[in-house]
């Protein structure tokens, strides 16, 4: 479980209501892509990727869609504060082995919070050609943080989260659980 002393914390999710906004989030995207023939799941490096994964999981396994092409993509030399660091950016691995060419392309990331992470997704996913229509899909949207024109497609819950309040999503794979948690310094 996710803890620190110093820090304050409130569930927004518990793993019975993630549980529940997984299903919904397929179920919107089965209505909107059918048999996803046409459509390819590009989970968000870094935390992006575990909500890609387990939404593809579920379509497979529970809705019976086959041969959904699950890619992850990697941001961090397409950030606009990429060189506006003083310690080294950590690098992770995009892996796209598909053509994203005409393709409906849906961006699956944890939390939506300035919207910059969306723009350099945006920019990033141009090496691997023009996508017909591009959609995201958040678990978490962070309403009264955006610094720029972007809105989720889909979104498991809208949260609003003011000042030094953090979003912190943990999944069993990686923290043990599955949770949301609203944190404060």
């Amino acid at each position: 479980m996710f803890q620190n002393t110093s820090m304050s914390q409130k569930t927004l999710l518990n793993a019975t209501e993630i549980h529940i906004a997984l299903h919904r989030l397929a179920c919107q995207l089965i209505e909107k892509h059918d048999t996803f023939s046409n459509t390819v799941l590009i989970g968000i490096q870094p935390r992006g990727i575990f909500l890609a994964k387990r939404l593809k999981e579920l379509l497979e396994s529970e809705y019976k869609i086959k041969n959904i092409l699950l890619g992850q993509l990697d941001i961090t030399f397409y950030r606009d504060d990429f060189r506006r660091s003083d310690k080294p950016f950590q690098a992770n691995q995009t892996t796209i082995d598909f053509v994203v060419e005409n393709k409906n392309v849906v961006f699956i990331d944890d939390v939506l919070y300035t919207g910059r992470s969306i723009r350099s997704a945006l920019t990033a996913i141009q090496s691997f050609g023009r996508p017909l229509e591009i959609e995201l899909l958040t678990l978490i949207d962070r309403r009264f943080s955006r610094h720029l024109p972007i809105q989720p497609d889909y979104r498991g819950r809208q949260v609003d989260a003011i000042g030094d309040e953090k979003v912190k999503v943990c999944w069993k794979e990686n923290e043990g659980e599955d949770a949301v948690y609203l944190v404060k310094s």
